[in-house]
């Protein structure tokens, strides 16, 4: 049975049309001389992958983070844990569908799961807000981090969202207090805080559920302050494909560049173009990283997680200002 092709993004056109001819000639050729030439074509597609994805640039890395086929949160709930049991509402509004909590197990150490959802079909994503929370979300989400707290089980967060929902409705409701009140609530919480950037993390929506003992991101994720489109908007007062080039070049968004900044701890391996070219694979470099992390961080006392996790915040923004003066 053929394999169905990921939908091809505009720096993919010439891969998408060899994966085609590939997928035609395998499906046609016979004998020793067509075994031959799938070789060879799969070799010249390896090797233009390996180029192409070697030279990505900021906006091309948005874009397969944004991918429609790309892994979310329940698709890493259903390849990575086991018994998970889905806890609703923040007892005070609602039940916020753009971040989902549960308990769950990873190799049977139990935890609970907090994550970004944006949804598949159109209906989900409109019941999911495309991964916009509203109040409610992070209300929900704190909720449940403290109930984890109290039976020291260890925390994941994953985050996958291009921001917190701006709606009126969201801002009277307390939306930019809510999502304060988790950052400061998170530096204190006793247990261990995992966070991994899945594929977008925008802004103050991601940093909701974004404050942790350890920080990774899946290999070509983003995590910014800002969403290209809002700081070309903002800078140039048009967002074109240009400028929103030019603003995720300046944006420093790359898990690479947030590596080399000390923003994240850890970068995790993709498959060769993105998570949803193998979800299984890119499940299991995640578990692995997850697994590994909480073996560091079940043994650390409470007084010595929180002192670090402190810590590691705190050296976060230090730079150097020269101390010549002018002639």
């Amino acid at each position: 049975m053929a394999v169905a092709l990921p939908e091809p993004l505009p720096f993919e056109q010439d891969i998408h049309e060899l994966e085609e001819r590939l997928a035609q000639l395998e499906a046609t050729a016979t004998g020793p001389e067509g075994l031959e030439a799938i070789r060879q074509m799969r070799r010249e597609l390896l090797a233009l992958k390996r180029e192409r994805y070697a030279q990505l640039k900021p906006w091309d890395i948005i874009l397969i983070a944004r991918h429609r086929q790309r892994p979310q949160f329940r698709d890493y709930v259903d390849l990575i844990f086991d018994e998970f049991v889905e806890l609703h509402g923040d007892r005070a509004f609602g039940d916020d569908r753009a971040i989902r909590t549960g308990f769950a197990r990873l190799d049977g150490q139990k935890v609970m799961l907090i994550g970004h959802q944006k949804g598949k079909t159109l209906a989900e994503r409109q019941q999911c807000y495309y991964g916009c929370a509203h109040p409610e979300g992070y209300r929900k989400a704190l909720n449940k981090m403290k109930l984890a707290a109290k039976f020291r089980l260890p925390i994941i967060c994953l985050i996958d969202t291009p921001g917190a929902f701006p709606g009126v409705g969201a801002e009277e409701r307390g939306q930019a207090q809510w999502i304060a009140t988790s950052i400061l609530e998170m530096t204190r919480l006793p247990t261990p805080i995992i966070c991994v950037v899945i594929g977008e993390g925008g802004s103050g929506g991601a940093l909701g559920i974004g404050v942790g003992d350890r920080v990774a991101m899946l290999q070509y994720a983003y995590y910014s302050v800002i969403s290209p489109e809002g700081c070309a908007g903002i800078l140039w007062r048009v967002a074109n494909e240009d400028t929103k080039a030019r603003a995720a070049e300046a944006l420093k968004l790359t898990a690479q560049d947030l590596l080399s900044l000390g923003v994240i701890d850890h970068i995790i391996p993709e498959p060769l173009g993105g998570a949803h070219r193998d979800p299984r694979e890119a499940a299991t470099a995640l578990k692995a990283v997850l697994k590994r992390y909480l073996r560091e961080l079940l043994p650390l006392t409470t007084e010595t997680l929180l002192h670090q996790r402190y810590e590691k915040f705190r050296r976060m923004g230090l730079f150097s200002q020269s101390s010549t003066t002018p002639s």
